[in-house]
């Protein structure tokens, strides 16, 4: 038995401060008592710290100790293409992603990048992520692969496309089928990993393949489903041009028994009145997506429409047309996305929402996103005064809200003093690059 007590400022919520005003729990001089990988006990330091008198202590004062960030929507093939240049959502499809996913079909290529993948995760507190592999089972070997070698609770699949995409790059209904459960057989429940049945969205997918993720879906009925919908008017027409019988872009999804409490549904910006209706009655989960939405000029996310008909909205960054790997940085810029619709995001309610919020959305709050004795030690520490500027700004701050709104609004990796995963610190600690990206760059110089 291990046993690591870590003090420091804490911070857990146990309801949606929007609509309860006691929802979280916050502990000036508080304790963790970590055993095992999971959480012991959370409570004042004076009381936590007698009950491990032989534990290692480590001393996080003054920084904020949360749960783990978890972002329900994010493609690991899409590291390299983050940050390119300038098209919408089916051109940037087209002239950056394919061509890369299609490196992906190389294991070697698949294990570096998901090595690199869940090093810029952990830097930035992110202990839980959503993920779209590539079409190939070899980018989900590695995923699932590196995430079991951390001991980190992943969810991903292999994408399913076998139409309106390069050859290389699709499958076919069967062996999108065969190899999707080949992987849940091999991954789904076996130590913290889940999967998640992943068609890519409606246009790279016949019916026949459709058929396939519905017949998945109901075979392995407490695995995610993940896909897009409507993050651009050119895809949604595109789409529902497909699907001629459907009455709109999420009937294609419900016609193939798709839509459902473990639905997880990118972007959702353009829905008609019937398809919020249709996600609130299912319980499915539209995904925010800000930084990606504003990058591919898709649109701006309609919160409160969804929350007034009863959704529950996740939030994510959807690397790579998302432009951080950062959770805060999402928040900042999903407060202004709302700010632009006269929507308002306050800070207790945004660290809510990447913490026991999409925990919800993911159906493990009984497991992650809280700080309560018995879940898993997946932990994020902030350091308010990370930067010259937000040390400046700290000075002035009179309140948790306002410091973390600063947070919110100027924090990236660097805020991130560490993440721990299972209770093991995860964070690069060395400010030397790490070998994954010499290799890279000493490859460069060379051509």
């Amino acid at each position: 038995m291990t046993e690591t007590l870590l003090r420091g400022r804490l911070l857990s919520f146990h309801a949606d401060p929007e609509q309860d005003a006691d929802a979280y729990r916050y502990i000036e001089d508080g304790a963790l008592l970590l055993r095992d990988g999971r959480i012991a006990a959370m409570g004042e330091y004076r009381d936590v710290a007698p009950r491990a008198p032989a534990a290692a202590v480590t001393d996080h004062r003054p920084h904020l100790i949360l749960p783990g960030f978890i972002d329900p929507h994010i493609h690991f093939p899409q590291a390299q293409v983050i940050a390119s240049w300038g098209r919408q959502l089916l051109d940037w499809l087209d002239g950056y992603v394919f061509p890369e996913e299609m490196r992906f079909a190389d294991p070697e290529h698949a294990a570096r990048i998901a090595r690199v993948f869940f090093d810029l995760l952990a830097a930035h507190g992110t202990t839980t992520a959503v993920a779209f592999c590539s079409v190939h089972p070899a980018s989900a070997e590695a995923y699932f692969a590196e995430a079991a070698r951390r001991n980190a609770r992943m969810i991903g699949g292999k994408v399913m496309m076998d139409r309106n995409a390069p050859e290389g790059l699709r499958d076919t209904a069967q062996s999108g089928y065969d190899d999707s459960a080949a992987l849940i057989d091999r991954w789904h429940g076996k130590g913290r990993a889940h999967y998640a049945i992943s068609p890519r969205f409606a246009i790279t997918s016949t019916p026949e393949q459709m058929e396939a993720a519905g017949a998945l879906a109901a075979a392995y009925p407490d695995c995610q489903v993940q896909t897009h919908l409507s993050e651009n008017r050119d895809e949604i027409a595109f789409a529902t041009g497909l699907f001629p019988r459907a009455r709109d872009y999420l009937d294609i999804y419900q016609r193939y028994g798709l839509v459902g409490p473990k639905g997880l549904f990118g972007h959702c910006i353009h829905l008609t009145e019937r398809e919020v209706a249709a996600l609130a009655e299912t319980g499915a989960k539209p995904v925010f997506c800000p930084t990606s939405n504003l990058f591919l000029g898709s649109g701006l996310f309609d919160r409160d429409r969804l929350r007034r008909a009863g959704a529950a909205p996740a939030i994510a960054t959807d690397v790579g047309a998302g432009t951080s790997y950062s959770m805060l940085q999402t928040l900042g810029e999903a407060y202004k996305v709302l700010q632009l619709q006269g929507q308002k995001l306050t800070a207790l309610a945004a660290f809510h929402w990447i913490t026991r919020g999409n925990a919800l959305a993911l159906g493990l709050a009984d497991r992650i996103g809280t700080l309560d004795a018995g879940t898993d030690a997946d932990l994020a520490v902030l350091d308010t005064r990370a930067t010259p500027a937000m040390a400046l700004r700290a000075e002035r701050v009179q309140s948790l809200e306002e410091e973390l709104f600063l947070l919110q609004v100027m924090g990236d990796d660097r805020a991130v003093a560490e993440t721990y995963i299972a209770g093991k610190p995860q964070k690069r600690v060395s400010a030397e690059m790490p070998a994954d990206f010499q290799k890279s760059d000493e490859s460069a110089a060379a051509n």
